[in-house]
Order: structure tokens, then C-alpha cells, then sequence
């Protein structure tokens, strides 16, 4: 039985996990009408997106989530049934330094976004139910991250969809906070949403700031690696276009009201990460400033409240949506280090003032 095209709305799809979902959705979905909503805050880069605004079922918006009547607009102009929730301030060091942002972002856009949508699907926007091939007709996805559920413990079980939520900083407990508001609009009004929780995603088009790409760009730029604390925190790295996949499953199979975790079943110490990036970086980058790249590595003064570990247990989704990742943290990483490699066109003018002051105060060199 065919599958009828969707009207997705993307919140935050000028950001890497965004952008790279909806490239994965316009490729494969070319039937569909996508519009993405982004703010093209400083992680947000409209350039991302440029081969896809030439095509007619694209439609690219700048503006904020928070602005009700621009959602509402969006909603009923472009007949919208299915929302793809990614905007968020995201980086744990930032809201350290200005918690504010995440707040306004991800606690009070969410719930502006979760209302212009209960209001649009009450007064029969869009189709209840399902459709011929078991599909909800609308959906409210929201994109959340495992880190609303604290620290383990080195011999501690992975996280899984009933694990209490214990965040420790302002990004993980404004994240925390939005994801208690989208299910409590299952619960209070039906409204058919759902919860991924994903790990530490990577690949293209992931801004400088972030672990991997400043890595890779420092490495280039023979400027020092800097390794909060003694670097045995670990992660599990999920790369990006595995993210998507999962996402896709989730909209078109999901259950409203779910809450599925995604992992890469990669578990990766940072020392050991940042080790890997230089072996691929002296292999892959010739005529590096400084090399063997591992004498750039410098330990800087801990994150306040850094998470020790973060691992996810993807039973639910791979059992029930029949998703698993498919990219190892050896292969993903080598495919990320080329990409840095060719697009410096890409991330060289990200390199701004701005961004040079901000890194200049986080990572002060013991």
C-alpha cells in the first residue's frame, strides 16, 4: 500500500541534528512538504540547508518558537501534520554560563510550541487516527537527550525509558522540564506526542564548540585539545544519520505517548575519543601545524557538575520499531574527520569573534 506524503514542520532544522534530518527526510520523502522553522542562533546555519530551499516542497522560516502567533500562522497555512521538535539551546558549557537562554528556549518554546499545536489539533487541523497503513495522523516528536537522566556509575546499568529523570545541569534540567510538559499533554489532552532521549550524537554539520568538530578544527589549526579533567568521562556516541533513521521510524511507527531511547551502543572514554581523532586526523590530514597531533592534547580544569558517564540501553526501539545502529564510533568517525576535512568552507566562518571569546573563557589551560 503507497504511503501518503506528510507536512512536517522542523523546529531547529538549521542545527546539526536538525539539518541532518531534514536532508535525510527531503532525499527520501521528495513527496513531502517540509518547512523548517530555525531562529539561526549561533549554532544555526542557514547554509546547511542551501541545495534543498531551491526545491518546491521546501520552505525555510526564520523565527523564533516562542512566537505564538508565527507558529500558529505556520500551522494552518502549510495544513502541518506532524511537528519535529529539535530547536533547543544544547551545549552544557554555555548554560553554565547563561542559563537564561535554555530556559526561554527549551522550557518556554516547547510549551508555546505544544500549545499552538493542542489548539490546531483540537479545532481539527489536521486528521484523528490512522491511517490505511497504521500511521498516526499527527504527531508532536520531541528530540531530548539521555542527559535528563544524571550520571552512572562505572558498573551502574545503562539508562532505559524508566529510569528517574536526576539532571545536574541547567541545559539537562531545562531539557528535563520539557520533556514532563510534552507527556503530561499526552496524558491531560490527548494530544499524540512522543519522547526520544538520544546519546551524544556526531557528523556533519555539527557546530565548532561541540567535542569532535573542535577536536578536528584545533588539530588543523594546531591550536591545543583541551580535555576536561582527567578524561575518563564516558559517552555513547551515536552517529547522526543513525539518529535520523530512528526518528523516521518514530514518526511514522512510534506509539503517541512513547518514550524511546536511542544509543549507539558505543561507549567511548573522551581521553580515548580525542586519542582516536588524532590518529585519524595524522593519517587523513597531511601537513598538520604540529604532529603526531596527541602533543596538542591539554588537560583543562573540570566542567562544574560533569557528568561521569551516560549510556543507553536501545531495547525498547530496536524491539519494537526494529532499529539498531549501524555505524561503529571506528567508522563514523573516520567518514565526520573527512567531512571536517572538505568543508572548511563550511566551519571557518563560524570561527567568529564571538565564538573566539567564549572558547577563550571555558577552556582557561590550568
Amino acid at each position: 500500500m503507497q504511503r501518503q506524503s506528510r507536512r512536517l514542520l522542523v523546529t531547529g532544522g538549521a542545527g546539526f541534528i536538525g539539518a541532518n534530518f531534514v536532508h535525510h527526510w527531503c532525499h527520501k520523502y521528495p513527496e513531502d512538504r517540509v518547512v523548517v522553522l530555525d531562529a539561526l542562533t549561533y549554532a544555526g546555519n542557514r547554509h546547511t540547508l542551501l541545495e534543498l530551499e531551491a526545491q518546491e516542497n521546501f520552505r525555510f522560516v526564520q523565527g523564533d518558537i516562542c512566537d505564538r502567533t508565527l507558529v500558529d500562522n505556520l500551522l494552518r497555512e502549510e495544513s502541518i501534520d506532524a511537528i519535529a521538535h529539535f530547536a533547543a539551546e544544547s551545549h552544557v558549557d554555555r548554560s553554565i554560563l547563561g542559563p537564561d537562554a535554555f530556559i526561554q528556549t527549551n522550557l518556554v518554546g516547547t510549551f508555546t510550541l505544544l500549545e499552538a499545536f493542542r489548539q490546531y489539533y483540537e479545532q481539527g487541523g489536521l486528521k484523528e487516527g490512522e491511517s490505511q497503513e497504521g500511521e498516526i495522523q499527527g504527531v508532536f516528536l520531541h528530540v531530548s537527550t539521555d542527559e535528563v537522566y544524571g550520571s552512572l556509575n562505572p558498573d551502574d546499568s545503562a539508562f532505559t525509558e524508566t529510569t528517574p529523570y536526576a539532571p545536574n545541569s541547567p541545559y539537562s534540567a531545562s531539557k528535563a522540564g520539557s520533556d514532563h510538559l510534552v507527556r503530561a499533554y499526552y496524558h491531560t489532552y490527548s494530544l499524540p506526542t512522543i519522547i526520544t532521549n538520544c546519546s551524544n550524537n556526531y557528523g556533519p554539520y555539527q557546530f565548532p564548540e561541540k567535542l569532535i568538530p573542535l577536536m578536528c578544527i584545533n588539530i588543523l589549526m594546531g591550536k591545543s585539545l583541551p580535555v576536561y579533567g582527567d578524561g575518563q568521562n564516558i559517552r555513547d556516541w551515536l552517529y547522526v544519520l543513525d539518529h535520523c533513521r530512528a526518528l523516521d521510524l518514530v514518526i511514522h511507527r512510534g506509539k503517541p505517548g512513547m518514550t524511546y531511547n536511542i544509543g549507539g551502543n558505543n561507549e567511548v572514554k573522551n581521553l580515548d575519543l580525542v586519542h582516536l581523532l588524532c590518529q585519524l586526523m595524522d593519517e587523513l590530514a597531511p601537513d598538520l601545524p604540529v604532529s603526531p597531533a596527541k602533543e596538542l592534547i591539554t588537560f583543562v580544569k573540570d566542567r562544574p557538575g560533569h557528568d561521569r558517564r551516560y549510556a543507553i540501553n536501545s531495547t525498547k526501539i530496536q524491539t519494537e520499531l526494529v532499529w539498531e545502529p549501524s555505524v561503529t564510533v571506528e567508522e563514523g568517525l573516520r567518514q565526520t574527520v573527512k567531512w571536517y576535512l572538505t568543508h572548511r568552507d563550511w566551519w571557518e566562518p563560524m570561527l567568529s569573534q564571538e565564538y573566539q571569546a567564549y572558547y577563550r573563557q571555558v577552556y582557561a589551560v590550568k
